[in-house]
């Protein structure tokens, strides 16, 4: 088996071997310009990973900033196996090509890029890497960005047990991708058995509301009107006691990012195939927020 340092130089030499250029990024079709871009979850590195879209999407919508909130890379699976398509190293290619085009590019590592962690207070090509951030939006909010895996109480206490969970979903994904191709041929919706699967068991979702309410208490205590994170693969927008909880979602199956327009208002948006939907429902505006929405 390899050894993270193993992993983490193999996939050095890829990204060194790889041209400048090799993503064609001219942004011609460009669809919107946004002040900030959030996305996190991509587990570049595992056959999940849905670079293609991300790439399709950040070619569509440059931005002033762009945070990169964790698990970009998924050092878990490449210690297991080694997985590492061109479209890959495409994506990694977008992101130093945005950095040097001007955009502020600022990555948080999360627990499957914990390997990341090491080189916090470090610039990477341009892209700055930080154990966390604060973002102040157009209309003078602050929001906590952070990729959120410190609240899991699996993560940190039974790591063995997060390593069981992760295999077990990427079994659900790979079983997911075959069932889609079944129903692709049918004629029939992509449809997404482990999201299924988290909203039928009902610790599953305890665990979300549990883990929500935990990040937006701790970005009350710490004076911020707003938290951003992911790491729960759960695109969502709501306000909890006070706080505007915002996660991005992920770019294995849900293919979301959080965006901020030039006048403040946040916006989940989510990516198909040559579309893009956005969630007009969980969009916030204005510092004036509602009261006492808890799960």
């Amino acid at each position: 088996m390899r050894t993270m340092f193993d992993a983490t130089g193999m996939l050095t030499k890829s990204l060194l071997s790889a041209t400048p250029d090799a993503d064609p990024d001219s942004d011609d079709g460009a669809q919107q310009r946004y002040r900030t871009i959030f996305i996190s979850d991509v587990h570049l590195g595992t056959p999940g990973c849905q670079a293609a879209a991300l790439l399709d999407f950040l070619r569509a919508h440059p931005s002033d900033k762009l945070y990169l909130v964790g698990d970009m890379v998924d050092g878990w699976q490449l210690r297991r196996r080694w997985f590492w398509p061109q479209s890959h190293n495409d994506v990694v290619q977008k992101l130093l090509r945005r950095a040097r085009k001007g955009c502020q590019v600022i990555y948080v590592p999360g627990n499957h890029d914990e390997f990341a962690r090491e080189f916090i207070g470090h610039q990477f090509g341009g892209i700055e890497v930080v154990s966390e951030a604060v973002h102040t939006t157009a209309d003078g909010r602050q929001l906590w960005v952070i990729h959120g895996d410190y609240f899991d109480a699996v993560v940190q206490c039974a790591r063995w047990l997060a390593y069981v969970g992760d295999n077990l979903y990427e079994f659900t994904l790979k079983l997911n991708r075959y069932l889609n191709s079944l129903r692709a041929r049918l004629g029939l919706p992509y449809w997404s058995l482990s999201a299924y699967l988290k909203h039928k068991v009902k610790s599953a979702l305890n665990y979300v509301t549990d883990f929500e309410v935990a990040v937006a208490s701790e970005a009350r205590r710490r004076g911020h009107q707003g938290v951003v994170c992911g790491h729960i693969h759960r695109a969502e927008m709501r306000d909890i006691n006070g706080i505007l909880y915002c996660n991005d979602g992920d770019w294995v199956e849900s293919r979301t990012a959080l965006v901020e327009h030039f006048d403040g208002t946040l916006e989940l948006v989510h990516w198909s195939p040559g579309n893009e939907v956005p969630n007009r429902a969980h969009a916030a505006a204005a510092p004036q927020l509602t009261e006492g929405v808890t799960a």
